[in-house]
């Protein structure tokens, strides 16, 4: 497997995270967007699979259960590990 470079990011609500990745996607090769699972309800405009994996808490939990994300959630809202070890 190859190794690359970990991006995060994280910022509140509103503060531009959406459009900060936009344009790292369009300007520099390479970069993919792991998109994170939450148990929230999608908001307008939102698209299951790209902006967000909308779990419910069940599958959520269970997922917890099976070791598939990355970090451990504090909150139900997390990324899996797998799409990161790509």
């Amino acid at each position: 497997m190859s190794q690359g470079t970990l991006f995060i990011v994280s910022a509140p609500s509103g503060a531009g995270k959406t459009s900060l990745v936009r344009e790292l996607i369009e300007s520099l090769d390479g970069i993919q967007v792991s998109v994170s699972h939450t148990t929230r309800a999608k908001r307008e405009g939102e698209v299951n699979g790209v902006n967000y994996h909308f779990t419910d808490v069940a599958e959520f939990e269970a997922m917890i259960a099976r070791g598939e994300f990355l970090n451990m959630p504090t909150s139900l809202i997390t990324t899996t590990a797998p799409r990161v070890r790509q």
